[in-house]
């Protein structure tokens, strides 16, 4: 079996929630992607990332079912896992930080999947919502598991302090009917609202998020190490 490492990204203040990742450190072990993309369904994470250089941060990106040019908690994790000043993904070129108990990337929005956002009046709206049918998920006709991560439920907590719950139905053909904490669902709307957001995903995941110049964001949480 293939050596990685267990990480929970996006943790609550306590160390708890979070969404687990898998990260192979060494991807030269898997060096196609068919390889990596079996591997990935086997592990069952919503990500699992191939490190191909520690050095420079280059890492290759995969859900159980497709490959992906960047994802959020994906990069958070890794960043911290690997303690280097930016990764380098197919969608660019992502700095990274730590920050105290924080890890920090800065990323783009339009690197992230696209989602529907949509806005429910209050937090017991959002946490009352069950798990959308598939059907419902597809919009303008594209079938839900060729879209990776389409509803993103949010409602304000308190807006005023920026601080939003929300919870992330990905929409993919895999078993993984909810995201537990996700960065590029994060990365949006932080774009569309234009302000510093406090989000609590899931059960109990906190995701950071400040806007920076020229339309970066910057995406931050905790993170552990399981195994």
């Amino acid at each position: 079996m293939t050596d990685y490492d267990v990480l929970r990204v996006f943790c609550a203040p306590n160390g708890g929630y979070g969404n687990e990742l898998g990260v192979v450190r060494d991807g030269s072990v898997l060096p196609g992607r068919d390889e990596r993309q079996e591997l990935a369904a086997k592990l069952g994470f919503s990500e699992t990332v191939f490190v191909d250089d520690p050095e420079r941060g280059v890492v290759d990106i995969y859900t159980p079912t497709l490959r992906l040019p960047f994802a959020g908690h994906p990069c958070v994790g890794t960043a911290w896992l690997l303690d280097v000043p930016e990764l380098v993904t197919p969608a660019g070129t992502v700095g990274a930080r730590q920050d105290g108990e924080f890890s920090w990337i800065e990323a783009r929005p339009e690197w992230a999947p696209p989602r529907t956002l949509r806005q429910y009046a209050d937090v017991a709206e959002v946490d009352a919502l069950p798990v959308p049918p598939k059907g419902e998920r597809s919009e303008m006709g594209v079938p839900p598991d060729e879209v990776w991560g389409r509803v993103y439920a949010w409602a304000w907590e308190d807006e005023a302090a920026g601080r939003v719950r929300a919870r992330g139905f990905p929409g993919r053909d895999d078993g993984i009917d909810e995201d537990e904490a996700t960065g590029a669902a994060a990365l949006l709307l932080t774009e569309r609202l234009g302000r510093a957001l406090n989000i609590t995903q899931g059960a109990g995941s906190q995701i950071l998020t400040a806007p920076q110049p020229g339309g970066w964001i910057e995406i931050g949480g905790r993170v552990r190490l399981e195994r």
